[in-house]
């Protein structure tokens, strides 16, 4: 599951391109939602705040370093800088970020409802249930801080009465991760329509969940 490293360019054109995508497949309206993505030389590229993302270009993307310093652009950062700049400095595997507001995980985020890892595919790509972070106020360090708390070993994470927060390896593959769990999260809430929802075995979870973490470190 090993994958070849982007250029600087090659980076700020799959982010550009992801956070248009974002828009157009509704895990986000408006200027909602924001990115991030780690560059080669270890800084990191942000959407800028309240762009419309059919209006963004490459040159309203914003770099910063790891501290959240600008060191690119003319626009501000998003205002969740915090938010992507604590996953990409705690953790060395992660190389790119989502926050959006997609529809059925965000309705999992209102009640405080984890999102159940009861298909395979779930599980070797997020890694298993995908829990929800405690509450704390949008834009905070410490709202920064749980939500990388709760990343790495895991691919997604909900954050309390606000949405969903991805992690992967470059922003096409955190764009996948957060499809995927909308559309679980959109298919357990209708099989709890329909009555039960029956979990996979636990060793299927087990192997399964093992595979995603075996991609992030090369140790199962």
């Amino acid at each position: 599951m090993s994958s070849t490293k982007l250029s600087d360019r090659e980076t700020k054109e799959q982010l550009l391109w992801v956070a248009k995508e974002m828009l157009r497949t509704n895990l986000v309206q408006g200027t909602a939602g924001n990115l991030g993505a780690r560059l080669p030389d270890g800084n990191a590229v942000l959407t800028p705040s309240s762009l419309d993302y059919t209006d963004m270009t490459l040159e309203d993307l914003v770099v910063c370093d790891l501290d959240g310093n600008v060191l690119e652009g003319t626009r501000g950062p998003t205002t969740e800088k915090a938010l992507h700049l604590s996953a990409l400095r705690r953790h060395d595997n992660i190389d790119a970020t989502m926050h959006c507001h997609a529809k059925f995980a965000t309705m999992f985020a209102l009640t405080r409802t984890p999102i159940p890892a009861v298909i395979e595919e779930f599980d070797v790509f997020v890694g298993g249930d995908v829990e929800v972070a405690d509450y704390c106020t949008t834009g905070t360090d410490d709202l920064a801080a749980e939500v990388a708390s709760r990343v790495g070993e895991k691919a997604a994470v909900l954050m309390a009465n606000h949405g969903l927060f991805a992690v992967g390896k470059n922003p096409k593959d955190v764009l996948h991760i957060a499809a995927l769990v909308e559309r679980t999260a959109e298919i357990v809430w209708g099989a709890r329509a329909l009555g039960t929802v029956v979990p996979l075995p636990p060793e299927v979870n087990q192997t399964f969940a093992g595979y995603y973490r075996y991609g992030r470190t090369g140790k199962m």
